[in-house]
């Protein structure tokens, strides 16, 4: 499976949700919240709307942070991704 974003948007995998707390208590799958942290899978071709060049500044294997509501969620071969846009995208994680 290959996904190819277009423009300047990037596809992302999340990151397995927190089995349990910092106390210890193991949280069932209804009451995980999903993380806000992906890594970048693949990376569109740095153009904007109107077809201007747009500079990515992230990377295949990046670890980002993005924004709670951004983006479309894609499942494929029983994996979940995320389609954002880099604008969405907030920090990377070094």
């Amino acid at each position: 499976m290959k996904l190819r974003p277009l423009g300047d948007r990037v596809v992302l995998q999340y990151q397995k949700a927190e089995e349990k707390t910092q106390s210890g208590i193991i949280l069932p799958d209804s009451a995980k919240e999903r993380p806000q942290e992906a890594v970048v899978i693949a990376v569109g071709s740095g153009t904007d709307e109107e077809g201007k060049a747009v500079e990515m500044h992230v990377k295949p294997g990046d670890k980002v942070i993005y924004s709670k509501y951004a983006g479309t969620e894609v499942k494929l071969d029983d994996e979940e991704y995320i389609i954002v846009e880099q604008s969405d995208l907030i920090a990377i994680v070094e």
